[in-house]
């Protein structure tokens, strides 16, 4: 009887979506609650995979596990280098559980590599492909700290040039869907079997490459793993389980690997709770003696493939057509109605274009600077992982032509800095979905307007014009968006920035809040200014050097911003022209200020500030809702006493009627649901919740037939339990921490809708269960009271204590 083996993939990635300029992911208001999908997904998926929770018998948390050490896994780079820095206890045990699968299977970690940034390698050229491929194993090796084995291509878009860069890279063997493999035989020969679907999942194939290279294939189970994505498998981990059990066949003789591939989002954003359903599943299979969890490595290493396997050239496991889903209207889409595609095709065309037209400047430039300008953009990304002056040094030291000067220096790294962002505007993402104006095409044209910006200082070469002539041809849907064009006018200009702008926004800021030395991914050095206020009216005057600590560009620029206490913000920018003059400026402007002359104010402005005028429009995305929040913080405050005065003046009238079975007009419901979420939001915000006060608002919205916003009551609830466990609240001994936190678990068991529990749940079984074992030897009374308080806690968060 052969051996039976079960092995689950899960591909997790996010798009790139860090602002081209500023380096860093600003606020996308469709993610809300969260500031962006990022950390959305993050808290919905990646974290709960890191402490995926297994249920007894009785339905309560009997102990968490990662499921990134005991399934296959792969990270996109780009999202890594976003968690490291936003989700850094999330990114460790990512990292760490490798460690541990490679412990369990035999020194084969489960981590997988993945292509850097998501492009569909078959699409790229042979350069690109390259370092796509070098990137993604060199960022998987300082990361994990190991070769990978294996590599995920990008939606498994497969060639052979894409085979033959992964095993030129040292990659063992990839993951594909079935419809990619076109023939198999036995290795050594004999006649080709053109199985296509129909390929058996349960082995390893080799597939003999034109370079003489070799590179085994494993083509996942189809079925399973749509049944994950879109037949509901993940609402039970025993049928999960059983569902791939069912995949083995005793008639088979060699040893079989029953595998899927899914979107590692399933587990968790895609399917609520999807994680403990893999967490059950993967328990079940492990307590199964007939077979053997196992991952690819492991199982490549046992079972070296007998069976040669060719696939179809331009396949993937998202498009029925191939590739196409990535540069032409082929119909494959999200399944909107009445929406086409035929804006795929010219904006790659455009891209093309722009990326070809400066290759050969930037080969030339390059060349007087490094000494082969394609191995330095190959080797660029150990710059990428590590910014800091010495990885710099090393970087320019290894492949600079001759010694560099600070301007040349600049010079180099924009150099790169333009062919990373050539290679980010190819993310998949782009050409998925439905409409040219979405967030994910946005982006990557934004990083082609950054090429166009580094390509005119460093090679100058003005692109602009015609890029924008080749955009217009990628017509879209949306009547106010019609095409690229106008994506790129009304989306990528506005975020478009030099240096000035980096100086506008933060003497903008400098009116509202205290100066910094960092305004993302530049710095604020020496910074000389003052701040003024008059009532609501302020005013900023100053200078400081603005620098970028991606490339070093630098410049020293004088400031003056006016806020005349209502939304409007005037700002003007200009190069420091020595501290006299800046002295005159800043004299005046004081003095009219002084006088509250706002009028001569502007005037001075406009004489020694002229030309470009900045305003609260000119704000980062971020920022703009900060000071937005400042200014709007009086006239809400009006209107919430507004609401307030007439919700307790018509109240008894809504109870009455709902106490008679009658509808409560829906003006008082919209009203008390408004008064009463808030006023629930702002307890819950205070240092020392008043909980009791908390459900007698609760038991009032229920007794007048009011909803509470459940988003709004929700995500205060998170705060709050987010407050509760913070490292800062960490003094209270374990006895008080315990009453605190079940009397916080006790209001949410209160609310009309369902609050995850998770934060304390974790906070529990990381801080709290643990010390019960000593509590249980001790026989003093301050142990035993201590002990009953956390066994109340973990039986009201549903724990075994």
């Amino acid at each position: 009887m052969s051996r039976k083996y079960i092995c689950i993939h899960g591909h997790f990635y996010q798009p790139p979506r860090e602002n081209a300029w500023l380096e860093a992911v600003e606020m996308q208001e469709s993610a809300y609650p969260s500031h962006d999908w990022n950390d959305r997904i993050t808290r919905e998926c990646y974290a709960t995979n890191a402490k995926a929770r297994l249920l007894n018998g009785d339905g309560k948390i009997e102990r968490v596990v990662s499921n990134y050490a005991r399934m296959s896994y792969n990270f996109g780079p780009t999202l890594l280098a976003w968690m490291i820095e936003h989700a850094p206890s999330v990114y460790s045990r990512i990292i760490k559980s490798d460690g541990e699968s490679a412990a369990r299977f035999e020194g084969h970690g489960c981590a997988m590599a993945q292509g850097y940034n998501h492009a569909i390698l078959p699409l790229c050229n042979d350069r690109d492909r390259r370092t796509q491929v070098l990137w993604g194993v060199r960022d998987f090796v300082a990361r994990f700290g190991r070769k990978p084995e294996g590599m995920w291509m990008p939606e498994t878009a497969a060639d052979t040039p894409t085979l033959e860069a992964l095993a030129d890279a040292g990659i063992a063997f990839t993951v594909l869907a079935p419809r990619q493999c076109a023939a198999v035989r036995p290795l050594g020969g004999g006649q080709w079997d053109e199985v296509g679907e129909g390929v058996d999942p349960t082995r390893a194939y080799q597939c003999n490459l034109p370079s003489g290279r070799t590179i085994a294939l494993f083509f996942y189970d189809g079925p399973v793993s749509q049944g994950v994505a879109f037949e509901g498998l993940l609402g039970s981990g025993e049928r999960f389980a059983a569902r791939l059990t069912s995949g083995l066949d005793d008639a088979r003789t060699h040893d079989q690997l029953m595998h899927i591939a899914t979107d590692g989002e399933s587990y968790g954003h895609h399917h609520r709770h999807g994680e403990m359903a893999l967490a059950a599943a993967l328990e079940n299979i492990e307590r199964d003696p007939s077979v053997e969890l196992i991952n690819y490595g492991l199982y490549l290493h046992r079972h070296p493939p007998t069976m040669e396997a060719r696939i179809h050239e331009n396949s993937s496991w998202s498009c029925v057509h191939g590739v196409e889903r990535w540069r032409s209207d082929c119909g494959c889409n999200s399944g909107k109605e009445g929406l086409h595609q035929r804006w795929r095709a010219p904006l790659r065309i455009a891209l093309d274009w722009l990326r070809d037209s400066v290759s050969p400047r930037f080969e030339k430039v390059g060349s007087s600077l490094f000494s082969d300008p394609w191995a330095a953009r190959d080797a660029y990304i150990d710059v990428i992982l590590d910014r800091s002056p010495a990885s710099i040094d090393k970087y320019l030291g290894t492949f600079s032509a001759r010694t560099l000067d600070p301007a040349e220096r600049t010079l180099a790294l924009q150099l790169m800095e333009l062919q990373r962002h050539a290679m980010l505007m190819y993310t998949s993402c782009a050409w998925f979905f439905d409409d040219i104006s979405g967030i994910e095409t946005v982006q990557v044209i934004q990083y082609a307007a950054r090429v166009i910006q580094l390509a005119k200082l460093t090679l100058g070469m003005d692109l602009e014009p015609e890029f924008l002539d080749r955009l217009a041809l990628a017509h879209g849907n949306i009547k106010e968006v019609p095409d690229g064009r106008a994506v790129y006018e009304r989306s990528v200009r506005p975020a478009m920035l030099r240096l000035e702008r980096v100086a506008a926004h933060y003497a903008v800021h400098r009116l509202f809040g205290a100066p910094s030395d960092r305004v993302y991914s530049y710095e604020i050095l020496g910074d000389e200014g003052i701040r003024l206020t008059s009532g609501r009216a302020r005013l900023v005057v100053g200078h400081a050097t603005f620098k970028s600590r991606i490339d070093f560009e630098s410049a020293h620029l004088s400031f003056c911003a006016l806020h005349m206490g209502d939304h409007t913000v005037s700002c003007g920018v200009r190069p420091f022209s020595g501290e006299e003059a800046f002295e005159s400026v800043r004299a005046s402007a004081a003095e009219a200020f002084d006088r509250a002359d706002f009028a001569e104010v502007m005037k001075l402005m406009d004489r020694q500030f002229g030309g470009t005028s900045y305003s609260i429009a000119s704000l980062f995305r971020d920022e703009q809702h900060t000071v937005m929040r400042s200014i709007l913080k009086p006239a809400l405050e009006q209107i919430d006493h507004s609401y307030r005065q007439i919700y307790e003046q018509h109240a008894p009238l809504g109870r009455f009627l709902s106490s008679l079975s009658l509808t409560v007009p829906r003006r008082i419901q919209l009203v008390g649901s408004f008064v009463l979420s808030q006023s629930l939001r702002q307890i819950l915000e205070s240092d020392t919740p008043d909980y009791a006060r908390a459900r007698e608002l609760v038991a009032e919205a229920a007794r007048g037939g009011i909803a509470l916003d459940q988003q709004t009551v929700g995500q205060a609830v998170l705060d709050a339990m987010s407050r509760a466990i913070a490292p800062a609240n960490g003094q209270l001994d374990a006895a008080a921490k315990s009453r605190s936190l079940h009397t916080l678990v006790l209001f949410a068991e209160a609310l009309p809708f369902h609050v995850d529990l998770w934060p304390l749940q974790e906070y529990f079984l990381d801080h709290l269960r643990p010390l019960t074992d000593a509590l249980q030897g001790k026989s003093d009374p301050e142990s035993a009271a201590t002990l009953e308080l956390i066994s109340m806690l973990g039986n009201a968060l549903e724990i075994r204590v």
